[in-house]
C-alpha cells in the first residue's frame, strides 16, 4: 500500500516535531512545505531531506501528490487554511487551539463536511504514554469515581515571537497551553458536559513585551460534579514541567511526563526536542531517551493516518475543539468580570479570546 503522503503548512518548532512524527511511520511521507518566508521553508525541508517546498500555502494545496496536511500557522491563520485545505480536497490535522471564534470553527468543520474531508483536532496528551495509562486507571475503576482532574503545563514562555502577539495568537497561555489541560481533563472524566468557568490570569514575567496572560489558573465544573483544575504558565523560569493528578473516591493516581524518564542536562549551545540537534532549548532540562514518543507525537500521527485511511474515527474531533475554545472564552471573560460563567454559554462576539479579558469589545 501507498504511503499517506503529507504536507506540512508551517516552518516552525511545532512543524519540526509534527514531521520528526511522521518520518517515524512506515506508511507515511512527508512530502513538501509551506511557508511564508520560501527561504525557511527549503532550509526546513532539506533538514527533513523533504523534496519540496513553497513559499504560498496554497502552492502545496495544489499538488497532486499531497493526501493530508498538518496545520501548524500561528493561530489566527487556522481558520482560512483549514478552509483552504478542505476546498482542495486534503484531509487536515490542525493545531491546538482549533481556532479563534466559534464562528471560524464552525466554518472550519462546515467546510471539511462539504468536501468529504477529514478534520482532527490535534491535542496530543491523549496520546502521551504516561497519561494514558493514568486515563486507563481511571476508566477502569481503579481510583472510584473520579472527581477531579488536575492538570499543569508550565515552561519560560513560547518559542516564536508571534505568541506574544494577540492579533495572531488570540490569546496567552491560557489560549496556548490551558486547552491542552481542559481537554486532557474531559477525556479522562468522559467528557462530560460543561456547567462553569472561574479563572483567573495575570501578566507577572513577559509584560515587558506582550499584554498577554502568562499565567493562569482555571476551574471547570462539569454536570456530573466532577472538577478540573488547570494550571498553566509562560511565567516559569527554568524549564518544562508537565503533570498530571487524578482524584477518585477509591484512589489517585499522579504522573509526571519529564520525571522518571529523563536525564538532567544543561547545554548552553541548545539542542532540538525531537531529534537532539542544535536547536532552542538551552539551560537546565529535563532530556528524554526518547522524547518524541514520550510526548506522543508519533502515536497521534499514527491515528491521523489511520482516520485518513478509513481505518480509525478521530479520537479528537472538531467538537472538541470548539468546546475546549468555549471554555477558554468563558474562562477569558470570568477573569476579566470577576464571576463564574455558567452553562449554556455562547461568548459575546469579540474578534480574539483575550478581548474578553482585556475589555476590547
Amino acid at each position: 500500500m501507498d504511503p499517506v503522503r503529507i504536507g506540512l503548512i508551517g516552518a516552525g518548532f511545532i512543524a519540526d516535531t509534527h514531521v520528526s512524527a511522521i518520518q517515524a511511520l512506515p506508511d507515511a511521507q512527508a512530502v513538501a512545505v509551506a511557508s511564508h518566508d520560501l527561504t525557511r521553508a527549503q532550509a526546513f525541508a532539506r533538514s527533513h531531506a523533504m523534496p519540496h517546498a513553497h513559499g504560498d500555502y496554497h502552492d502545496l494545496l495544489a499538488r497532486a501528490d499531497v493526501d493530508a496536511v498538518v496545520v501548524a500557522v500561528p493561530n489566527y491563520l487556522h481558520a482560512p487554511v483549514v478552509q483552504a485545505a478542505a476546498a482542495a480536497g486534503k484531509h487536515v490535522l490542525c493545531e491546538k487551539p482549533l481556532c479563534l471564534t466559534l464562528a471560524e470553527g464552525h466554518a472550519m468543520r462546515d467546510a471539511c463536511r462539504q468536501h468529504s474531508v477529514q478534520l482532527v483536532y490535534a491535542e496530543v496528551l491523549p496520546y502521551v504514554p504516561k497519561y494514558v495509562r493514568a486515563q486507563n486507571l481511571a476508566a477502569s475503576g481503579a481510583l472510584g469515581r473520579v472527581f477531579l482532574v488536575r492538570h499543569s503545563e508550565e515552561h519560560p514562555g513560547p518559542h516564536s515571537d508571534w505568541f506574544y502577539d494577540p492579533m495572531r495568537s488570540g490569546g496567552g497561555v491560557m489560549l496556548d497551553m490551558s486547552c491542552h489541560s481542559i481537554e486532557f481533563a474531559r477525556w479522562v472524566l468522559g467528557k462530560p458536559a460543561t456547567k462553569s468557568v472561574s479563572a483567573t490570569l495575570g501578566t507577572f514575567v513577559h509584560g515587558g513585551r506582550t499584554t498577554c496572560d502568562d499565567h493562569s489558573i482555571c476551574t471547570v465544573t462539569f454536570t456530573d460534579g466532577s472538577l478540573a483544575l488547570c494550571e498553566n504558565s509562560w511565567a516559569k523560569l527554568g524549564g518544562m514541567d508537565d503533570k498530571v493528578e487524578i482524584y477518585g473516591t477509591g484512589g489517585n493516581t499522579r504522573a509526571d511526563v519529564a520525571m522518571g524518564a529523563s536525564l538532567l542536562t544543561y547545554s548552553e549551545g541548545g539542542y532540538d526536542y525531537a531529534m537532539e540537534k542544535a536547536s532552542t532549548t538551552r539551560g537546565w532540562s529535563f532530556t528524554m531517551y526518547d522524547e518524541l514518543w514520550n510526548f506522543g507525537y508519533p502515536q497521534q500521527m499514527r491515528h491521523f493516518v489511520d482516520v485518513v485511511r478509513g481505518r480509525a474515527e478521530p479520537r479528537e474531533t472538531v467538537e472538541d475543539g470548539l468546546e475546549v475554545l468555549r471554555i477558554i472564552c468563558a474562562a477569558y471573560q470570568s477573569a476579566g468580570e470577576g464571576r463564574r460563567i455558567t452553562w449554556p454559554y455562547e461568548p459575546p462576539p469579540v474578534a480574539r479570546p483575550i478581548d474578553l479579558w482585556l475589555g476590547e469589545r
